[in-house]
């Protein structure tokens, strides 16, 4: 057995000596200590702060070129209706990568035959494929939200509905319209709202103006707030803003875009409706997304700026106040190929795969170079913005 260990202590005492001199005396005492070893002091595990990522992505905007495609797509595989399915599976690796995905749809679906401009209606077998993408639920407030009218709004939610896809920015009542939107993602909640600039010159009948929500910048506060006082932790908007074809920003989003993310229950804006990809931005410890781009579209332009989108991904962290803060902003450029069938690629994922003779690499480098510099003229990457490039 080993033997105990033993302190020695020196106890050193003043006393008195003879003729008046005052002297030190020294007496060793030697303490016999416990074999025990002391006890040792567990320090708690460092708390890891929680993360929950949201991306939300451009206009899903069916066209004549794409629902046919859809078409031909469901011949192929045998079925009859319209199968988008192929059309959004490059992408789905990277919008099922998100704890909470956010399409926008902005155009309504609805039955009956699908129609273009300037009254657009979609076959409703869309739904289906936005949500076997990855998506979680779409905003829905956008110029084309009453292009069908009073019916087009609520059969574009039944069909959302029936797909178990989320949705906000049009509503079936002045109720469902007050009741905060609030997604319970691994145990936070995060709410969403969504607000679109006009209705292309359409109104909603007369006492009925909640079907859809227009831009108004007390009217979108007054939401946030209620929303977070709902227990929305973190409070995302989606804006349907902007002039169509145009990658600068304008004086209106300029201006809401200012006065919104200054406020103290938003959190996040991501825009979409120019149908080309704006600039990203970084205000503060806030990120606005100015325009996503297309995520499915096929408009007439002159050039292919219409084809581009991006994915943009906001990973939140919580801090030891309990706010919520973006600490990682991705924006994953895509494509949308024509040929030999309308497919929406992920441009990094496609070209790590893709052959080096393949003549498509030097499009889709090019088409990534454009993005990237659309999204970095307001300061983005001195921001830290990251883009996922081959």
């Amino acid at each position: 057995m080993r033997a105990s260990p033993v302190r020695v202590l020196l106890v050193v005492t003043l006393v008195a000596a003879p003729a008046g001199v005052w002297a030190l005396r020294g007496d060793v005492i030697r303490e016999r200590l416990s074999a025990q070893p002391a006890a040792h002091v567990v320090q708690p595990p460092a708390r890891i702060p929680r993360q929950v990522s949201i991306l939300g992505s451009g206009d899903i905007l069916v066209h004549p070129p794409t629902w046919q495609q859809a078409r031909a797509d469901a011949e192929a595989a045998g079925r009859a209706g319209y199968d988008f399915d192929p059309m959004f599976a490059s992408i789905r690796p990277a919008v099922e990568s998100a704890d909470l995905a956010i399409c926008h749809m902005e155009a309504p679906m609805g039955p009956g035959d699908p129609k273009d401009f300037p009254r657009f209606n979609a076959p409703v077998d869309l739904a289906a494929a936005v949500k076997k993408a990855g998506y979680d639920t779409c905003s829905t407030a956008s110029n084309h939200a009453l292009d069908q009218g009073e019916q087009g709004v609520y059969d574009n939610l039944d069909a959302l509905d029936a797909v178990g896809l989320r949705h906000t920015g049009t509503f079936r009542s002045a109720a469902e319209r007050a009741k905060p939107t609030i997604y319970e993602v691994h145990g936070v909640k995060i709410g969403h709202l969504s607000w679109a600039m006009h209705f292309n010159g359409l109104d909603p009948p007369a006492g009925k103006e909640w079907l859809a929500n227009r831009i108004d910048v007390a009217g979108i506060r007054a939401a946030a707030a209620a929303t977070r006082k709902a227990g929305a932790q973190i409070v995302v908007l989606s804006a349907h803003w902007g002039t169509e074809k145009v990658h600068n920003i304008d004086g209106e989003q300029l201006s809401w875009s200012k006065q919104l993310i200054a406020d103290p229950n938003i959190d996040l804006i991501i825009g979409h409706h120019a149908h080309v990809v704006q600039p990203m931005e970084r205000v503060g410890d806030k990120w606005i997304a100015y325009g996503m781009g297309n995520t499915l579209a096929r408009h007439d332009f002159p050039n292919d700026d219409n084809r581009e989108g991006i994915l943009a991904k906001f990973t939140f962290t919580e801090q030891p106040n309990r706010r919520w803060v973006v600490t990682r902003a991705e924006a994953i450029p895509i494509w949308l190929s024509l040929r030999p069938t309308i497919r929406v690629l992920d441009l990094a994922r496609v070209l790590e795969h893709m052959p080096k003779a393949d003549r498509r690499r030097a499009i889709y480098t090019g088409a990534q170079d454009r993005i990237t510099g659309y999204l970095g003229s307001r300061g983005a990457f001195g921001a830290g913005l990251r883009v996922p490039l081959y």
